[in-house]
């Protein structure tokens, strides 16, 4: 059998490769290639060198942008993991409808985020109107509706992951806690916690990248309003990229940077999570 897989692994690794190729590796390239010049389609791209990384640094919008999407990031990594495990704790417990509840929480991932944004727009300015406001009309708001509606969307996803992460704990690591007097906190800080690293580096990589490249819930609540105060990146790269007449290689540059970005910042988290892993 081993003879045979190592005969013809070609055909089954081939089409893989060749539609890993068309569909990233080839587009991935030519975008790099496109943020050096100066284009409207592909065919009539002229180069223009630095140019188009120079007007980047230069749009206030795209780094009020990247400082908002920095503080979204940051809020929405600490909210949703924070109440996803205290939720996953209180669902491991030996209640009755636990599996209800975690269909129930679990449910506002399967709405695409589109969807999600119409809707939770239609319960703020239901709320809102009572308060002669709205998320276009205050920045703050936009920022926080945001951010609970990713938080309602995501914290049932990561509570799944960490119910996982819980059951997998071995039942006499914590009857040796117990027997030696650990109280609860202590439990948790010095047992639970740090045998369920593996969850919490794979809970907080998704969070962290999915706080960056949020967009469309971002198109569907606040569209950037008011005055692009609400505007992440991913939403900014789009506008620049899609609304901005001979633009297209200054959004080409953004989403080129705004890449570099958010794999420096995934493989920062994942090599100081795992640090920790390796540790306990």
């Amino acid at each position: 059998m081993q003879k045979n897989i190592k005969k013809y692994w070609p055909v089954f690794t081939l089409p893989v490769m060749a539609a890993f190729a068309i569909g990233f590796v080839i587009p991935f390239a030519m975008g790099i290639y496109l943020s050096f010049t100066k284009f409207t389609t592909v065919k009539d791209a002229q180069w223009v060198g630095l140019s188009n990384y120079e007007k980047l640094l230069a749009d206030q919008t795209y780094l009020h942008s990247f400082f908002l999407t920095v503080a979204f990031a940051a809020v929405t990594i600490i909210l949703i993991n924070i109440i996803a495990f205290a939720i996953a704790m209180a669902l491991t417990k030996e209640l009755k409808g636990t599996n209800i509840f975690r269909t129930v929480f679990f449910m506002p991932n399967l709405i695409g985020g589109i969807v999600l944004g119409y809707i939770w727009q239609l319960i703020f300015s239901g709320i809102l109107v009572h308060f002669n406001t709205a998320l276009n009309l205050d920045a703050r708001l936009g920022f926080w509706g945001l951010v609970i509606l990713v938080c309602w969307q995501q914290i049932g996803y990561m509570m799944i992951i960490y119910i996982s992460g819980l059951q997998a704990i071995p039942t006499d690591v914590m009857e040796a806690a117990e027997i030696d007097g650990a109280s609860s906190w202590q439990k948790l800080f010095k047992v639970t916690i740090p045998m369920m690293m593996p969850s919490i580096t794979i809970c907080t990589f998704l969070t962290l990248t999915n706080g960056f490249k949020l967009f469309d819930q971002n198109l569907a609540l606040t569209g950037g309003a008011p005055m692009k105060q609400t505007e992440l990146m991913a939403l900014n790269i789009y506008y620049t990229f899609y609304g901005r007449v001979g633009f297209e290689g200054v959004g080409q540059a953004k989403a080129v940077i705004f890449f570099i970005i958010v794999m420096a910042m995934a493989f920062l988290q994942q090599y100081f999570t795992k640090q920790k892993e390796v540790q306990q």
